[in-house]
């Protein structure tokens, strides 16, 4: 039984594995529906859940971060603030090859991440300008207890660090035994995070954007998380900043008649292990690669530890597309506007000025999308779930903000303060048309 679709109908392919589900769509675990009635006395929705829990912590702080702690992880730790003891022990627990693998990948991020830097600029000539600041204060949403993700701390609190945010925060789950996996702190302390709290969920969220007598109230949330989480930064932004509403994970690959099939397989297997929602996708020319690559995947799965959810990943949302031509598979892969997307083909720049929408380009065999995630030197933060239309990867100009300086002198003033006028008599503003012209000194 072949582990995933071949599908060699582009209308049907268009209908089926390139046709997107709405954020939020899918189904709500049985388990989590129940602990919902359990904790709430009743059937909410996520967003109702999320709404209560923002609404208590608003009111409440500390007290109801507590609660909402012990009900869903069955642990609430005090202080919530992980302390520079747990910090150092953390860092003389983890394998030193570990840790230098991780001041590696740091020091790559941080270079690739220093060229994006942003200035503040003045042009006296003009009277314009524009001063750049640092946001102060920025909070780090990093999922899990046992499967952490320390390439996800790094990946978000150096380019903070590169942009020069005072205060960077982390937030995550703790375990059973109130603390935070190692490996998650020597992360953050390597990555240059000033404060780790140990708490999980929209509560988390919630806490980072209204602050607490433990929490500081944050200017900006970054971080991947489940759907609550999702839903949470959704709901306080305005109040606070969010960099995305990020979805499950997904890679697109094009490969032509040449690709390597096993390269291409263990490509996709590497996104579909990620979880049970994740997206592996392949569009080729060629008939021969797809069934080449098919066979390959179904080899390689038998041999992979996280089987189970490579291979529902790869039957319900993966998928094999063959087109009738390159120019066809770079099209389509524009149009689905992938998270990730790798270029396996015997001349890949032939076609990367062609991509318009992709979070990510991986050029060539030699640079696979695994790379990215872990050290090349981008943030593997990107947007998913279609969003790369409009929007764009984690860099530093998340963390900056831009203050408008207009410093005219005299002349200048007395240049524009007619048309300004004008402008503002058209548009019924006759105390502003007032205010210009006493600039031009005709009234």
């Amino acid at each position: 039984m072949p582990v995933t679709r071949i599908i060699t109908n582009l209308a049907e392919a268009r209908e089926t594995v390139l046709k997107r589900k709405p954020l939020g769509s899918e189904e709500m675990p049985a388990p989590v529906a129940a602990r919902i009635q359990e904790v709430f006395g009743a059937a909410l929705t996520p967003g109702e859940v999320v709404d209560r829990i923002l609404a208590d912590v608003q009111a409440e702080g500390d007290a109801a971060l507590g609660r909402y702690l012990e009900h869903f992880d069955g642990v609430a730790p005090e202080p919530l603030e992980v302390s520079c003891e747990e910090i150092e022990a953390a860092l003389s627990e983890v394998d030193d090859t570990l840790l230098d693998v991780l001041r590696q990948a740091e020091g790559r991020i941080a270079a690739y991440h220093e060229r994006q830097r942003r200035n503040s600029w003045m042009d006296f000539a003009s009277g314009l300008g524009e001063m750049v600041r640092p946001l102060q204060r920025v909070g780090i949403y990093s999922p899990g207890t046992e499967r952490v993700y320390p390439s996800s701390v790094l990946m978000s609190a150096v380019p903070a660090r590169v942009a020069g945010v005072e205060e960077i925060v982390l937030v995550t789950p703790c375990r059973a035994d109130g603390s935070v996996h190692p490996l998650k702190l020597a992360a953050a302390a390597v990555a240059g995070v000033h404060r780790v709290f140990k708490i999980s969920g929209a509560q988390a969220v919630a806490a980072l954007a209204f602050g607490t007598d433990q929490v500081p109230k944050v200017d900006k949330i970054l971080g991947p998380g489940n759907l609550f989480v999702i839903l949470a930064k959704q709901k306080v932004f305005g109040q606070v900043g969010i960099d995305q509403l990020p979805g499950p994970t997904e890679t697109l690959i094009v490969a032509d008649a040449a690709a390597d099939p096993a390269e291409a397989a263990a490509d996709l297997l590497a996104q579909a292990e990620h979880d049970f929602l994740a997206t592996p996708l392949l569009l080729t020319d060629s008939v021969d690669l797809a069934a080449r690559v098919e066979s390959e995947l179904a080899a390689q799965l038998a041999a992979l530890p996280r089987q189970e959810e490579a291979a529902y990943s790869l039957k319900h949302n993966g998928g094999i597309v063959v087109v009738d031509s390159l120019e066809t598979a770079v099209d389509e892969a524009s149009e689905y506007a992938p998270e990730h997307l790798c270029l396996l083909t015997q001349e890949p720049w032939q076609w990367v000025g062609k991509v318009r929408n992709a979070g990510g380009i991986f050029v060539g065999s030699a640079s696979p999308e695994v790379l990215g995630d872990y050290i090349a030197g981008p943030s593997h933060v990107m947007p998913v779930g279609g969003t790369a239309r409009f929007s764009s990867p984690l860099t530093v100009q998340e963390f900056y903000k831009s203050t408008s300086i207009v410093a005219l002198d005299p002349e200048s003033a007395a240049a524009i303060a007619e048309p300004a006028a004008a402008l503002a008599e058209a548009e019924g503003f006759h105390a502003h048309a007032r205010a210009a012209r006493r600039r031009a000194r005709q009234d």
